[in-house]
């Protein structure tokens, strides 16, 4: 049975195989340890019955009033663990707290190109808010979708309105 608690320090140690995927954004450590310190509650591990890490989730919560929202920093899980659920359940977590904390919707980005990525997040009723050019660097540099899914504060869906035109990554909020 798959255990899904908060991560710790020592999980530092313990998730090299999850970030092998060339899609996971990977960071340094402190990066990592300033998730942990401000935002807890918003990084979760999923541990197998073996204690192996099947997967984790950062995230933190930020914004201003109407726009007061949880943000998904990272989401991976390991290649042998996946297409069983592992990130519906920890997507699921991440938003169950936003709703606690009072967020108007859940965001995120995902590289254009990772179809099947942003195919499971609409499959968790997330939707393109819009397109940010070149938010990930490499060669070439590469646009992301801004993904989001409006939670029960929000009644009337405002959050989730698609934008027009694509923004650049400095003009995101």
């Amino acid at each position: 049975m798959t255990t899904i608690r908060q991560f710790t320090c020592d999980d530092l140690f313990l998730f090299n195989n999850v970030n092998l995927d060339p899609l996971t954004e990977t960071y340094g450590l402190s990066f990592y340890l300033q998730y942990l310190a401000h935002w807890p509650e918003y990084f979760q591990v999923a541990e197998s019955p073996n204690g192996d890490i099947m997967g984790y989730i950062m995230g933190k919560a930020e914004g201003l009033q109407g726009n007061w929202h949880g943000h998904v920093t990272a989401l991976t899980v390991a290649p042998e663990y996946r297409k069983l659920g592992v990130a519906a359940t920890l997507m699921s977590g991440l938003e169950h707290i936003s709703e606690k904390k009072q967020a108007y919707f859940v965001d995120l980005f995902v590289r254009v190109s990772n179809k099947v990525a942003v195919d499971m997040y609409k499959r968790l009723g997330y939707s393109v808010y819009r397109r940010v050019l070149e938010y990930y660097f490499g060669d070439p540099d590469e646009d992301a979708f801004d993904m989001r899914k409006a939670l029960s504060r929000d009644v009337e869906k405002k959050s989730v309105i698609p934008l027009a035109h694509p923004v650049r990554p400095e003009d995101v909020d």
